[in-house]
């Protein structure tokens, strides 16, 4: 809570209290601030009576207007809008180290990788599997929040004792200027390839605001970057603070050499000249890649590579990422996020390397966004696997079978069905399934729902599959 000209001393406010921070007009409660800040679609402005008719107490504007509660008028309220919770919540960025994580694949098993090595009690994780430490585990709407809501989650983590906190700092946040005014101790760039063009347009567009995150490292910060990448130089040269490269490439952290089964990865890594060998619980090579980030991270805040290597039992494969599921069946069962050419062909060259049956694949594409990914990863997925049911992924307003048209439409082969029906096409593949084939179920994860127009129904692989065996 803040009296409005602690916030603005200018404001010749000074009996105005505020007691938090919106944009959405709908969750606007008496004596909230409302920001008009202007997104894609929707220009806030034009809701700034309804948030006032909720209880605002007052309203950040960048337009004129004239309203009967105090105005506070600002060249840019997205920009305005860090800048504002950070005030109203005492400037908690200040008091964490942040590690920020983007990329278009492994964010999310970078982000915990370092918190499970850390230890929950000293290392905050916010990102897609929501904001996590030992005092607290709630999901969130976005990978990286508005400010409105991230600056409050950092309070939270500073309050719980962190020192640390490992982010998610997707490219989208980068846009919205939802991160412009955070330092980060440790930055990593996973890798880069074509996503996100909806909101970006253009793949310069898109490296533009990954690139964002390695810009905004502290001087005495660390960029960590994959010297494998193909857009490693372009990355390196707007990288602040010391650069630390791991990859196959001569780095910082050289992988040396991997080998895969299905319970497990044998690493055997070369730093500073030496060697190390060890095993992880993580499978598939771009999982080693994610490692070594991760292990970059520790090793650029102060632990010794020995000490990491003993934490290695300590992490937990993240749920629906190259999950193998068990409940007794003679055939393996693969649950995982993969929805682009890159996670896609990452994914097959694992089970490429351990699969002695056929890979059977489930798997649509979203609506609404990114069609021209379609045809290559249709084309990836029916060249990879024996079999492959198409199927609904969060379609929105399009129609599925518009969809998997798109999918199939570079591919003459026919060794696919369509089911459109999500259930009927899981159960479908598991009818099929012989002792040591591989279902592959992709797309979702672990998601629980499944976005429809505009309604986000209840729906999870997950579930459907413990249904199955419940039967």
């Amino acid at each position: 809570m803040k009296k409005l000209s602690e916030l603005y001393p200018n404001c010749g406010y000074e009996d105005v209290i505020i007691k938090g921070i919106k944009i959405n007009s709908k969750e606007v409660v008496p004596g909230d601030i409302f920001v008009c800040t202007m997104g894609v679609t929707a220009d806030r402005h034009d809701f700034m009576e309804e948030a006032i008719q909720n209880g605002a107490a007052a309203v950040v504007v960048q337009k004129e207007v004239k309203c009967s509660v105090p105005i506070i008028k600002v060249e840019n309220t997205n920009r305005e809008l860090p800048l504002l919770a950070s005030r109203f919540y005492d400037h908690p960025e200040e008091k964490l180290d942040i590690i920020g994580i983007t990329g278009t694949n492994g964010k999310t098993t970078v982000a915990t990788i370092i918190q499970d090595l850390m230890g929950r009690d000293i290392c905050g994780y916010l990102g897609t599997n929501g904001i996590i430490c030992d005092k607290f585990q709630e999901s969130i709407r976005n990978t990286t929040p508005d400010s409105d809501r991230l600056y409050g989650y950092f309070k939270r983590f500073v309050d719980s004792g962190c020192h640390y906190l490992s982010m998610e700092t997707s490219s989208e946040a980068f846009y919205r200027h939802r991160l412009d005014n955070l330092n980060f101790k440790v930055g990593i760039i996973t890798n880069i390839t074509e996503d996100h063009l909806n909101i970006h347009k253009t793949i310069e567009n898109y490296v533009a605001c990954k690139k964002q995150l390695v810009a905004q490292v502290s001087e005495d910060g660390y960029s960590i970057l994959n010297v494998d990448d193909n857009h490693y130089e372009e990355v390196k040269e707007a990288a602040k603070g010391t650069v630390l490269t791991y990859g196959k490439k001569e780095a910082s952290l050289q992988i040396v050499k991997t080998d895969f089964s299905f319970n497990n990865t044998t690493i055997t890594l070369k730093y500073q000249d030496k060697l190390y060998k060890f095993t992880s619980p993580l499978l598939g090579e771009f999982n080693v890649y994610n490692l070594c980030a991760a292990f970059l991270a520790l090793l650029a805040i102060g632990y010794d590579i020995e000490t990491i290597i003993q934490k290695v039992p300590n992490i937990v494969a993240p749920s629906g990422r190259v999950e193998f599921l068990h409940f007794g069946q003679d055939y393996h069962i693969v649950l995982d996020y993969a929805h682009t050419p890159d996670a896609f062909s990452k994914l097959f060259g694992l089970l490429d390397t351990i699969k002695t049956g056929r890979i059977i694949t489930i798997t649509g594409s979203a609506g609404g966004r990114e069609k021209e990914k379609r045809a290559p990863m249709g084309k990836l997925v029916l060249e990879k696997s024996d079999y492959v049911i198409f199927t609904t992924d969060d379609p929105r307003y399009e129609k599925v079978e518009d969809i998997i048209k798109d999918l199939v439409s570079e591919s003459n082969q026919t060794n696919y069905e369509i089911v459109i029906d999500r259930k009927e096409a899981i159960y479908k593949a598991f009818g099929m399934a012989k002792a040591n084939d591989i279902i592959l179920v992709a797309g979702k994860g672990i998601d629980n729902y499944m976005a429809i127009e505009d309604k986000y129904l209840p729906y999870s692989d997950l579930e459907v599959i413990k249904e199955y065996f419940d039967r």
